[in-house]
């Protein structure tokens, strides 16, 4: 037996007052999550319309009647957590190339208050559109989607925004406004989105690593007496923290279904934590482990000397170059956590899947870490050094099928899942440690900066690489007295 509404009948059915650009499981495994829990308490009362790029994949939730599992697994307060819980929220997926119309018909609902995305961090980038036809990007959309509100004579709406970039409400609001411009679009429109539409800086917070291995997802599928192709797995702690005044905190009455939704004035503190103290040290790790041959995060945690490395890193170089706005105490005090979220027993996390846009994440996570621990301590940060060599090795592409690249490690074949695939499987011909070092760090497009400006670090990087390919990765790692 499939989930469905007849296996699992909605406790209630809401109107439609979210629209949400994105299916992942992020989003359906935390913002999607909480609101459900909401609705069940009854402070929301609101279903969301899912947008999807393309159609495929919207099969699965229309036979699945939009329901899916998060099945929430972990230890909070030294108490086993296990919970599966059926999400109610989503009322319909449409996708954008071939139900652009109806996804526009729902700017017309008077009930819509609310637009969330995680379209990832490539998503909040400006492509030039045209007033016609089916807009390619994400603001591009929104804009098409906002200009028919307000034609409406609707209000403006709130819009939340999730994707990892640093301001990610006023990036977007930018972006919007600079559509509004290169389209000649109305000066009242342009008023109404800067006065009446309010765009909520956000973070969230939560390790959702998706559907579990076909062994433990064919048990889950006996305990819960049907299966369901959109279950997830989830751990216990959950935040999502949104920028906003008192008014934006009425209207988002879900916030007080969880404590895990935070509606804050400033959230910089949220932000940096899991932006420099999760992902940046997910994102240093992962091509690292991948290559020292653990395909899970919980599995590399249990390893003593990835443990230990993992922690120098965290404890040692990035928590000292996180913003002196949080105070060092927290940030210490948090970076043990994530060490202990990181070996969720529960979890099968894999590094390979943390590797989707390697080179973006490096750009975005770390290098603002790399920069403020110069400017701090003025040397080269050793563990940092050894992720971004891993970095590099990772995307060294061995082969090219049909438009997408590939890595090779112990005589297997990876994939690449990176817009500078292609760079790299040129740039890698060298077969050269220092020569692919050099070109690599000094892109200024990859950076925005070249970080063979900071002293030693081009050196370091190099030395940690040449070793990689020459003795190999784990064994890289364990020679951790290079920094004692």
């Amino acid at each position: 037996m499939k989930l469905s509404e007849a296996s699992h009948p909605r406790q209630e059915k809401h109107p439609e007052r979210i629209l949400q650009f994105g299916t992942g499981v992020l989003l359906r495994g935390l913002c999607d999550f909480l609101i459900d829990k909401a609705n069940k308490d009854g402070f929301f009362k609101g279903s969301a319309v899912v947008v999807k790029s393309m159609p495929g994949g919207i099969e699965v939730f229309n036979e699945q009647d939009n329901l899916y599992t998060v099945c929430v697994r972990g230890v909070k307060s030294g108490e086993n957590i296990s919970k599966n819980v059926v999400c109610e929220t989503i009322s319909r997926v449409l996708a954008a190339s071939t139900q652009w119309e109806e996804i526009l018909k729902t700017a017309e609902n008077p009930n819509m208050d609310v637009v969330i995305s995680n379209t990832t961090e490539v998503g909040l980038k400006y492509i030039k559109e045209s007033s016609e036809g089916i807009p390619a990007s994400f603001p591009g959309k929104l804009t098409a989607w906002l200009l028919r509100r307000f034609k409406t004579g609707l209000p403006g709406v709130i819009i939340i925004p999730t994707e990892l970039v640093v301001d990610n409400g006023d990036v977007l609001k930018d972006l919007i406004l600079r559509q509004i411009e290169d389209q000649n679009l109305s000066g009242e429109f342009k008023s109404w989105i800067e006065n009446e539409t309010n765009f909520c800086n956000s973070l969230v917070d939560r390790i959702v690593p998706g559907k579990p291995a076909e062994d433990e997802l064919q048990e889950i599928y006996k305990e819960l007496g049907y299966e369901d192709h959109l279950l997830t797995k989830s751990e216990v702690y959950a935040l999502w923290a949104i920028q906003g005044n008192e008014d934006v905190r009425k209207r988002l009455s879900f916030e007080k279904a969880d404590d895990g939704i935070v509606v804050a004035k400033d959230i910089t503190q949220y932000r940096e934590l899991k932006l420099r103290m999760l992902n940046a040290p997910h994102t240093l790790m992962c091509g690292l482990c991948f290559l020292a041959d653990f395909e899970t995060v919980k599995e590399a945690l249990n390893n003593d000397i990835i443990e230990k490395f993992t922690s120098n890193l965290m404890l040692s170089e990035l928590a000292p170059a996180v913003s002196p706005k949080v105070d060092p105490k927290v940030v210490q005090r948090y970076g043990r956590e994530i060490i202990d979220r990181f070996r969720n027993p529960y979890l099968d996390h894999k590094w390979h899947s943390i590797t989707f846009q390697y080179t973006m994440k490096i750009q975005m996570r770390t290098i603002p870490l790399l920069t403020r621990y110069y400017e701090v301590f003025g040397n080269v940060p050793h563990y940092f050094a050894r992720g971004v060599a891993a970095y590099l090795l990772f995307m060294k592409a061995v082969k090219t099928e049909n438009g997408k690249y590939y890595g090779e490690h112990n005589g297997e074949n990876y994939i690449l899942n990176d817009d500078q695939a292609a760079w790299y499987f040129e740039a890698w011909k060298c077969n050269d440690a220092k020569e692919l070092t050099k070109k690599a760090l000094s892109n200024t497009d990859f950076w925005g900066m070249d970080l063979c400006s900071l002293d030693g670090f081009e050196d370091a990087v190099a030395t940690h690489l040449r070793n990689m390919m020459m003795i190999g990765v784990k064994e890289v790692i364990s020679a951790l007295n290079v920094f004692a």
